[in-house]
């Protein structure tokens, strides 16, 4: 039987295909290091992109209020589309320029100074606990090894070779110029998105309309493409807004504490409060012991601070601003946050919530669609006493589970009663014990 041309140029096609890309698999297996060169060169070339995409993230919605704010006062659509991107791009450099004003000047002047007294601020310490230790008639031998150890190990790293220093510091200016060019290129893309947005969003449900067959599949991929959206959004830009309040709030109390480094340390806790849970103690615990080398009272004064601070933070501050826009138990929170962070390092614990939020919803879309298919109850306390379901779909319950518990000391049946009766010789007149009360069969 002969096939047919057309038959025949599609199997040889496919045939071709096939060999080519076993080829290219068994090339990528030969050559694992110079691939993994490659795809890192890509994604350092794509760096500028992404970060450009994260900003236009960032800024569509104070784009968006200022768009819809020029419509509504009759400005024609092109120039309130160009006049809102240039605003939110002038006000990113004006958060730029207040940062480079407010805080590497705090940077500059009050670190390398940090660092070079650092080693007579650890002696000076070691040295006090050594003398309450000498009067207390204890051991300072670990104190002052331990001392001398950590000021050795800074004055040699201090002390370092000039010609080691002066290559450190020349990959650093390289890394820096590298990281100003991709923040140009960045905003030159951010631009560029925030004001062809509509074309991007057209052509991604465009796509997605082509590739569907139903419909319905194309407004189920939407509804929750908005809805991940908005859990991303709505934690971002509400952690970013609530770690600027507490940095603020603590830079003020700081001054009026009379705190040593207390726009440094504002700093450190205004960034690190950024990430969940733990943030709070990668901030404290730095700034802590800053403040216990220079004045161990003020360390105290700090903690108490910190603890209440974090408190009105948690229970006050964040819950206004971020609400419920992840979804999840604080347990779910942790769990989150310990799993990012082991795959994805920092920025897992930076993301690891609203990726895991996103997860969590498409799961509990997923599950309570099918319970609707099967016209079963999708609330989770309707399963908690669950026995099963019946071959016609009628759920079973169990009763809840239920301790039975006996009066200690007052009554015949009690059991210190009990114990008395069994603690002297029965006699013909005392009754049996009673047999204890059996729970009904269930």
């Amino acid at each position: 039987m002969k096939l047919p041309i057309k038959k025949l140029l599609l199997y040889g096609g496919l045939l071709l295909l096939a060999l080519a890309v076993v080829f290219l698999v068994i090339q990528a297996l030969l050559n694992l290091s110079g691939l993994a060169a490659g795809l890192k060169g890509i994604l350092d070339s794509l760096r500028a992109i992404v970060l450009g995409c994260v900003m236009a993230y960032l800024l569509y919605p104070l784009t968006r209020f200022a768009e819809q704010f020029l419509l509504y006062h009759k400005v024609t659509p092109q120039a309130a589309r160009v006049l809102s991107t240039t605003f939110s791009t002038c006000v990113l450099l004006a958060l730029i320029v207040l940062f480079a004003y407010f805080i590497i000047p705090q940077l500059v002047f009050n670190v390398p100074p940090l660092i070079q007294s650092l080693p007579s601020m650890v002696t000076d310490f070691s040295r006090q606990v050594s003398e309450y230790l000498a009067a207390h008639g204890q051991s300072t031998e670990i104190i002052t090894s331990f001392s001398d150890k950590i000021a050795t190990a800074f004055n040699q790293w201090l002390q370092a070779d000039p010609l080691s220093a002066l290559m450190d510091l020349a990959g650093r200016v390289a890394t820096a110029a590298r990281g100003v060019l991709n923040f140009i290129i960045g905003i030159i893309v951010m631009v560029y998105l925030l004001m062809s947005r509509d074309q991007f969003i057209g052509q991604g449900k465009k796509l997605l309309f082509a590739l569907c067959k139903k419909r319905a599949t194309c407004d189920v991929i939407l509804k929750h493409l908005r809805a991940i959206n908005q859990i991303f959004s709505g934690f971002v830009s509400g952690k970013l807004l609530d770690s600027l309040i507490i940095g603020i709030i603590c830079g003020i109390c700081l001054s009026l504490l009379q705190m040593p480094y207390a726009m440094l340390i504002s700093i450190i806790v205004g960034i690190t409060n950024i990430i969940p849970v733990f943030g709070p103690f990668f901030g404290a615990i730095p700034s802590a012991f800053i403040l216990l080398l220079t004045d161990p009272g003020k360390c105290l004064i700090f903690i108490l601070f910190i603890i209440i601070l974090q408190q009105v933070d948690g229970n006050i501050i964040g819950p206004k601003i971020l609400g419920d826009s992840t979804g999840l138990s604080a347990f779910w929170v942790l769990f989150s946050l310990l799993l990012f962070n082991h795959l994805m390092g920092f920025w897992g614990m930076l993301l690891g919530v609203p990726l895991f939020a996103s997860f969590y919803y498409l799961l509990r879309e997923f599950v309570n669609s099918r319970l609707r298919q099967r016209d079963l109850p999708v609330r989770t306390k309707d399963y908690i006493h669950v026995a099963g379901i019946e071959e016609n779909g009628t759920i079973t319950y169990l009763p809840p589970p239920a301790i039975q518990f006996q009066p200690l000391f007052r009554g015949e049946d009690s059991l210190w009663a009990r114990l008395r009766r069994k603690g002297r010789p029965a006699e013909k007149d005392d009754p049996p014990d009673p047999p204890p009360d059996k729970p009904e069969d269930t």
